[in-house]
């Protein structure tokens, strides 16, 4: 079995530890040309970008990276976790700190082990599990591929929402899960309070120490400012969602960060300031436009890669898929929330890195 212990760029702490502090994992985008092929410079642009903003890891290959890079057509999925870990490593030379690095698994168990293997050769550190091509099994047979996959690489557990292909599943299912030795954190982006009070509560009664963390896009600050009533069962305190895995955090990282810092700070003390509540609002309001809420999702990769071209860090929005970009009045809609929330974006600190991150 992989071991949980980090490694690399981690230098030397543990990776449970590392994600028992809290960090913000931006979920790392794919830069493409007219042509739809791979634009490195970009590609590196970006991820400079996530490591100078103070960002305590990326995730590559996942929904935000396009599932599309493993096409035969593109082959996309190893040079561009690569190039991700190569550059990663590079810009944290000057100024080493821990950093994780989280490959994306899909589709079914031969396929995410093979996966998991190649992330491993290349220097992540543990996998974030989508169960997309398993909606129509049995939770056992889902746990059982989980197992497998745990077998080779530390596992960041991910409930992922149905409407952008996920399904639902049981507070049993994740209680099961919660067992399984080499799950070292859970991504809970349901999108949904039910259910992500069903993760919190399983891994509480499992006793086990999995760090939770939030990729409900539409409600970052509040699941992040809440102590949950739920006692871990051989520990003392609350469950707490410790830090994010967010394809909203792929844009504004920088801000991202101090707003982390924030409101870790304003929980811990007990004592909630009067910007904080409206704080959560205002980012669900602008995930709303960015995430193209108000289609389905239709626009969430796209409305990503126009904030991130309007600040210079893409040349454009294209994707893969030709199919996949803005829908009508979503760019209308990033005007309005650019507008009203400012103090939202991180532009001023990417204008001021822009030529170095590009050079």
């Amino acid at each position: 079995m992989a071991t949980t212990e980090g490694s690399g760029s981690l230098g030397g702490r543990d990776l449970s530890e590392h994600l028992r502090l809290g960090q913000v994992i931006p979920a790392h985008p794919l830069a493409l040309t007219e042509a739809r092929r791979l634009d490195e410079r970009y590609q590196r642009a970006l991820t400079r970008y996530y490591v100078d903003s103070g960002a305590g890891g990326i995730a590559v290959g996942v929904h935000t990276t396009q599932f599309e890079i493993r096409l035969p057509k593109h082959s996309l999925y190893r040079p561009v976790l690569e190039l991700a870990s190569e550059i990663a490593d590079a810009a944290l030379q000057s100024n080493p700190r821990p950093f994780v690095k989280v490959a994306g698994l899909i589709g079914p168990t031969a396929q995410a082990v093979a996966e998991a293997e190649l992330a491993l050769s290349l220097g992540y550190h543990c996998g974030l599990l989508s169960l997309g091509a398993w909606r129509g099994a049995e939770e056992a047979t889902i746990l059982a591929h989980c197992r497998t996959v745990a077998d080779t690489i530390p596992l960041f557990g991910f409930y992922l929402q149905p409407a952008v292909g996920g399904r639902i599943l049981s507070y049993n299912f994740w209680r099961e899960f919660a067992e399984i030795e080499n799950v070292v954190a859970i991504k809970i982006a349901p999108f949904n309070r039910y259910q992500t009070l069903d993760v919190i509560r399983a891994v509480a009664d499992s006793g086990r120490s999995i760090r939770l963390y939030t990729g409900n896009d539409d409600n970052i600050v509040l699941d992040l400012l809440t102590r949950f009533p739920f006692r871990p069962r051989h520990g003392s305190g609350h469950m707490r969602i410790v830090g994010g895995l967010l394809g909203q955090w792929a844009v504004w990282t920088h801000r991202a960060v101090k707003m982390l810092k924030e409101v870790t700070e304003e929980r811990d003390s007990y004592k909630l300031s009067r910007e904080m509540l409206p704080l959560a609002v205002e980012l669900t309001d602008a995930n709303s436009a960015i995430f193209d809420a108000a289609n389905g999702f239709a626009g969430c990769i796209a409305g990503i890669h126009e904030v991130l071209r309007r600040q210079g860090l893409l040349r454009g929005i294209w994707c893969l898929d030709p199919n996949e970009t803005l829908s009508p009045g979503q760019s209308e809609e990033l005007d309005r929330i650019l507008k009203l929330y400012p103090h939202l974006t991180d532009d001023a600190f990417v204008a001021s890195h822009l030529d170095e991150w590009l050079g």
